[in-house]
């Protein structure tokens, strides 16, 4: 076996057994696609590299050969390469792809490889995915907008660049691959779904500088609304102070500070939204001084006299608004059973269709981790257990588990 496929499924098995075409062209943001392919690799993909001519005048095709050990593809010959790869295929992502090719695979002109194999894998009915790197103009221009709206036309997915200065730059890497992820197992399921998602902690200001908070970065929570969004909901998130290598790629976002900013910005959404799902995923402060202080209070000074109150709790509002509500619980207990008996407890007490509880009393999971472990506890009473995973593939799990339930009221 190559060396080079010892990395496949150290992240995840979710792609075990999909074969991923990767198209490379000759943006000079191709270097970058190595890391992607590695990656794609680690998420337990067979990936097979196929290059355009002129991008093998920029990079070896041997590199890509090191990076996946399958030989990369840089012509069609008699032995009509185009369509075994289709036909194996179970989805192509050209990243990058120039405004050359772009044009050319959204009018079918098939003369080099990279529109040859991309039009044979559409023919087939299989997604394609495309991310455009070029000089932004170039990229704004009539031509390429009128050819990336008729390629939307045709259901090829567009990964946008990045805008810096004035060059269309290769996206954050976390979004080409977890799309394809998503596109390549589920597609866009979750198509004409409206689903409210809250993430990350909440403040309590005692003063500017002091407040009432907890560990939660709002990963876990981030990752469903990507999730999610990546699978074709109509998503709205609503985020404390998460921290900031955290990254959203949906549109619909409102950021607040405290646990009533939240409560405020989840009824309003639901108010004047047809909201399907609510996925309370956030960590809102539990309590909140009775006063606070516009000024910084002076350490030195004799203690102020403060006290705790309970804040309102984000579900409050939600009863009857919405065809499913799904809580979480992060609690500290010594064992599974505990686990599932206080999940079960507030599932009731708050009226969830679903809950997902995690133990954070284990360091290796939870908050402030990458990584999470999570049962599922179902109105019915039914228990499922999403075994420990990094948290964007927790998430997937849990969209899983929210579709199957949300089926069942609809």
């Amino acid at each position: 076996m190559h060396p080079s496929k010892n990395i496949k499924g150290e992240f995840s098995d979710l792609l075990d057994g999909k074969k991923i075409l990767l198209g490379i062209t000759s943006s000079v943001s191709l270097y970058k696609s190595i890391d992607l392919a590695r990656n794609l690799m680690r998420y337990g993909a067979e990936v097979t590299v196929v290059m355009s001519k002129k991008a093998t005048k920029l990079i070896s095709p041997e590199m890509f050969r090191w990076a996946t050990s399958n030989h990369p593809v840089v012509e069609i010959t008699g032995e009509l390469e185009h369509i075994q790869l289709a036909k194996e295929s179970s989805l192509m992502l050209i990243s990058p792809i120039t405004a050359n090719s772009l044009s050319k695979l959204a009018y079918g002109i098939g003369d080099d490889t990279i529109p040859l194999v991309a039009l044979t894998v559409l023919a087939y009915g299989k997604p394609v995915i495309i991310v455009p790197t070029m000089h932004f103009a170039m990229y704004e221009s009539f031509q390429v907008s009128e050819a990336i709206e008729r390629l939307k036309e045709h259901n090829v997915t567009i990964i946008p660049p990045n805008k810096i200065r004035d060059v269309a730059h290769f996206p954050p890497e976390q979004l080409i691959i977890e799309k394809t992820v998503s596109m390549a197992i589920r597609g866009e399921d979750l198509k004409g779904i409206n689903v409210l998602v809250t993430a990350g902690p909440t403040r309590e200001h005692l003063d500017p500088v002091r407040f009432l908070t907890n560990s939660s970065t709002g990963r876990m929570g981030i990752s469903i609304a990507n999730n999610a969004h990546y699978r074709g909901a109509n998503v709205y998130l609503v985020s404390g102070p998460v921290e900031s290598n955290v990254k959203y790629f949906g549109e619909k976002r409102i950021q607040v500070t405290t646990t009533e900013d939240m409560f405020n910005a989840v009824n309003k959404i639901v108010e004047n939204n047809k909201i399907d799902v609510a996925i309370l995923a956030g960590a809102p402060a539990d309590f909140r001084f009775n006063v606070s202080y516009d000024t910084k209070l002076d350490s030195r000074a004799s203690l102020p006299n403060i006290s705790i109150e309970v804040t309102r709790k984000i579900s409050e509002g939600l009863k009857g608004k919405c065809k499913l509500i799904v809580g979480f619980a992060a609690e500290t207990v010594d064992n599974d059973e505990e686990l599932v008996e206080k999940a079960k407890k507030k599932l009731e007490l708050h009226n969830f269709n679903i809950i997902f509880a995690n133990n954070v009393k284990r360091k290796d999971i939870g908050f402030a981790s990458e990584y999470n472990e999570v049962i599922a506890v179902r109105k019915g009473g039914e228990v499922t257990r999403i075994q420990k995973s990094m948290k964007n593939v927790i998430a997937f799990n849990i969209l899983d588990i929210v579709k199957d339930e949300l089926s069942k009221v609809t």
